[in-house]
């Protein structure tokens, strides 16, 4: 994300860095699969909260390659998972996610007590940010 200037960041952390909705795209047998997920932007990547076992995991799995969209931003990445949200390594994104996704984290929704549950983070390789006229690119 090299391309990507100050002024874009700025906005993709106004607009994504908290609980946010976006649409994830992914790929299997040349067919493509959307849903929309709970994500958090930083730094460059999106990370959602998931389940190993998912239709969305085995896909990245075979295809690492990635989709999303969100308000006004569309974007390519590559699909990675962390692993065990609860593991060490994960702690310091772990603990953003549950901050960002307090108001639902804790729902009954995710079991933490089960490895399968994981963070998939999806690292921006390029995209499109549109503001107020103004066209980002990186």
């Amino acid at each position: 994300m090299d391309r990507w200037d100050q002024e874009a960041e700025k906005i993709m952390v106004e607009r994504f860095g908290k609980d946010t909705v976006i649409a994830v795209a992914t790929v299997e047998n040349g067919v493509p699969y959307v849903r929309y997920v709970n994500a958090y932007y930083d730094n460059g990547a999106f990370y959602i909260i998931t389940y190993a076992l998912s239709n969305k995991m085995k896909h990245v799995e075979n295809n690492s390659a990635i989709a999303i969209a969100g308000e006004w931003f569309t974007a390519h990445g590559k699909g990675i998972n962390l692993g065990y949200f609860g593991k060490e390594e994960n702690s310091r994104i772990a603990g953003k996610l549950r901050e960002v996704f307090s108001e639902w984290i804790d729902n009954g929704h995710n079991n933490f007590d089960d490895e399968n549950t994981i963070i998939l983070c999806v690292e921006l390789t390029d995209g499109v940010l549109l503001s107020h006229g103004t066209r980002y690119e990186f």
